[in-house]
């Protein structure tokens, strides 16, 4: 097995960066030791834009420095000194050090933005040759038709066979929408059998500047502008030079408006379209001529929100500032999460991940990072495409979580709430949610069916037809009528809500699971190189013995459901018969129960949490037990606490002390999904909590 994979440009503006990050992405989460590695830099002061994100986003303990050759300059001057040789030995001994230390390397070629040989294409094969890797060509598919995109791989392919190039496959970027599927079944017929062809959508708005970039291009000062807004991506750029009436009837979604810093009137109305809901929202305003807006305007700018229209002032004139944006492109930034969700949505669309897996012959490490773990989440979520309905739809985290799993195409989502106001919100964030449904409960067509559904479920309890018609206008309650009607297939709420508000509906009327007789909660733990499952730590207070063996139980098929071999502990402050007393004898009694309800599960206790996470305690505590001390995993996997003082208490400071990510509470036993989120969630756990509820609905069905 090569290993090195070596991902080269064919041509100039191919935009391989899409190709790289998916590459990485793929490897990182199916090889134990994955490098990164760079033939030529552009400056060794101003960090290689691909070198920043790939070593933000997998955290990768390799220096800087040894994740490249050589610089730009440098490799100039050995190729005017005809030292080409010279060149390759200095970027084959960097990679061999980078290679010695994992199990496969991908490389970035060269980025065309000036060449280090007269042909760089060329100059990257040989690289890669030497290197011994596979050779990953990415080809334009900008604005080509068919014929042109074939003529360009097939003579990239040909070029790559007279070098004698392993190709590892072939990947056309940025195609059109209309060729994209039946691209890669035309291109397979013009190339030896067996090089795989894959074709990448075209998503113009990937490579749209964001304001900040603009600003970085142009060296501006910002005289407005807080870190929410520096971040809209920039659709175009319209230079003003006409009355503010005319004027305003160009600007679209996304413009960033030119204008001289002494017209006051443009600016005054540029940012009151900004702010105005008759109007798109803009992306920002450039000042010229290094005229600054007169005090009373200035005043007005201070006295606006952190989400106002950023506005930037440059020294240069109109057009030359204009000439000069122009070149301005935008990149796949760590920080831009909207854009590298994209960017990995795309790719994992037009690539077969299984197929290049399979060429490379590269086995899956026991190894699970945090990262590893949303990964298989995602993949988990997508294969079975779920509907989660969201009923805090006016909540702006919500919002931009929905945004990102939308681009991803993990699920279907469906947002509650005021319509109008869902989508204000939605413009004023500057989010793209044209794929999520927006239901009204007060006024949707589907209330009086759902409120006769709720009659004849609660009648019993004392509601009447009246009552049960305004609990429907609930965005909980309706949202979970969805769930119990299938119209969608899980709920995720409490992001505002109470939990209480988020689980009652649910208890109701889409009740527990036969044979359970609790509806409890699991963390999902994601330490450094591995997941455990923590249950109960958010709902029950001080279960009995059979409730506590219920959540064993529940939490065994919750773990399996993500991937996670259930080896079961049940915890208590003793370790096998050691221990007397009445908290120790009801963990003894749920273990007996849960075995007894479950003889095909792995689950021991009671079990000091030391026995049951280090296999060399287990030894002495407990020696032969196949839970605590497991020949192959060395400790157990599913850890259930005797009640939530201990599980709270535990989880929080498992999760501070070890830097672990807490991804729960995962509610489980009921019939169908339905989680909570802290009020203090962040995007990053509602994007987590609505994936295990689309893997939760699968397992359901």
């Amino acid at each position: 097995m090569a290993k090195g994979i070596y991902v080269a440009s064919a041509e100039p503006r191919v935009d391989k960066i899409i190709v790289v990050l998916g590459m990485m992405e793929l490897l990182w989460n199916h090889a134990q030791r994955v490098g990164f590695f760079k033939p030529i830099i552009h400056d060794a002061v101003v960090p290689d834009p691909t070198l920043h994100l790939i070593k933000s986003r997998y955290a990768m303990k390799f220096p800087y420095e040894s994740l490249y050759g050589c610089t730009l300059d440098a490799a100039r001057d050995l190729i005017a000194a005809d030292q080409g040789d010279e060149l390759l030995k200095i970027i084959i001994e960097k990679y061999k050090a980078i290679e010695a230390k994992c199990d496969i390397v991908l490389c970035s070629g060269s980025d065309y933005r000036s060449s280090v040989s007269p042909v760089e294409f060329d100059f990257n094969v040989d690289v890669a040759n030497n290197l011994g890797c596979l050779m990953m060509p990415v080809v334009k598919g900008h604005a080509r038709s068919m014929v042109k995109i074939s003529e360009a791989v097939s003579g990239v392919v040909d070029a790559l066979e007279k070098k004698k190039c392993d190709i590892f496959a072939v990947v056309v970027n940025r195609v059109q929408p209309s060729l994209v599927v039946d691209a890669p079944v035309r291109l397979s017929n013009i190339l030896p059998h067996g090089i795989p062809v894959f074709a990448l959508l075209e998503n113009e708005a990937l490579w749209k500047p964001t304001v900040c970039e603009i600003a970085e291009g142009l060296n501006a000062t910002f005289l407005s502008g807080q870190e929410s807004c520096l971040k809209r991506d920039v659709a175009d750029y319209k230079v003003a030079a006409m009355r503010l009436a005319n004027f305003l009837d160009h600007i679209n979604e996304g413009t960033m408006v030119i204008v001289p810093g002494d017209r006051d009137d443009i600016t005054i109305g540029s940012i009151l379209a900004d702010a105005s809901s008759t109007y798109p929202r803009i992306g920002g305003i450039i000042l010229t001529g290094g005229f600054r807006p007169s005090p009373q305007v200035q005043k007005l700018i201070d006295g606006f929100t952190k989400d106002a229209v950023p506005i930037l002032l440059v020294d240069a004139d109109t057009f030359s500032t204009t000439v000069k944006i122009s070149s301005v492109s935008g990149t796949l930034d760590p920080d831009n999460t909207r854009k590298i969700e994209t960017a990995l949505g795309i790719f994992e669309s037009g690539v077969g991940s299984k197929e290049l897996m399979d060429r490379l012959n590269v086995t899956r490490s026991s190894r699970v990072t945090p990262l590893m773990f949303e990964y298989d989440l995602i993949q988990r979520a997508k294969a079975q495409r779920q509907h989660v309905v969201m009923p805090e739809g006016e909540e702006p985290r919500i919002l931009q979580a929905c945004e990102l799993l939308l681009l991803r195409d993990v699920v279907a989502i469906t947002l509650l709430g005021n319509t109008k106001k869902i989508k204000r919100k939605i413009v004023e964030l500057g989010l793209k949610l044209d794929k999520a449904s927006i239901i009204d409960p007060a006024t949707s067509e589907l209330r009086k069916d759902y409120a006769d559904t709720y009659f004849e479920l609660r009648k019993d309890k004392g509601i009447t037809k009246e009552a049960a018609y305004d609990i429907m206008a609930d965005p909980s309650y309706f949202g979970t009528m969805m769930v119990h009607k299938g119209a969608a297939t899980g709920m995720v709420s409490g992001s505002i809500n109470t939990t209480a508000h988020t689980i009652r509906p649910a208890l109701e009327f889409i009740k527990t699971k036969p044979g359970t007789s609790i509806v409890s909660s699991v963390f999902l733990m994601c330490m450094s190189d591995r997941v455990l499952v923590f249950g109960d730590c958010a709902v029950n207070p001080n279960p009995d013995e059979k409730q506590l063996a219920d959540i064993a139980i529940s939490s065994a098929e919750t773990a399996a459901a993500f991937g996670i071999d259930p080896m079961v502990a049940m915890l208590s402050y003793s370790t096998g018969e050691s221990g007397k007393g009445k908290d120790v004898d009801k963990v003894r009694e749920a273990t007996r129960i849960a075995k007894e309800l479950r003889a095909d599960l792995k689950i021991e206790g009671p079990l000091q949490f030391d026995t049951a996470i280090d296999s060399s305690v287990a030894k002495i505590k407990l020696p032969g037990d196949e839970v605590a001390g497991h020949a192959v995993a060395g400790h157990a996997t599913v850890f259930i606490f005797p009640d939530l003082n201990t599980g709270n208490t535990t989880y929080k400071a498992v999760q501070r002390s070890a830097n672990a990510v807490a991804i729960g509470p995962v509610l489980q036993g009921l019939n169908k999904p339905v989680n909570d989120l802290s009020r203090g969630c962040t995007v990053a756990d509602i994007l987590n909590t609505v994936m295990i509820t689309a893997i939760q609905a699968q397992a359901a069905k």
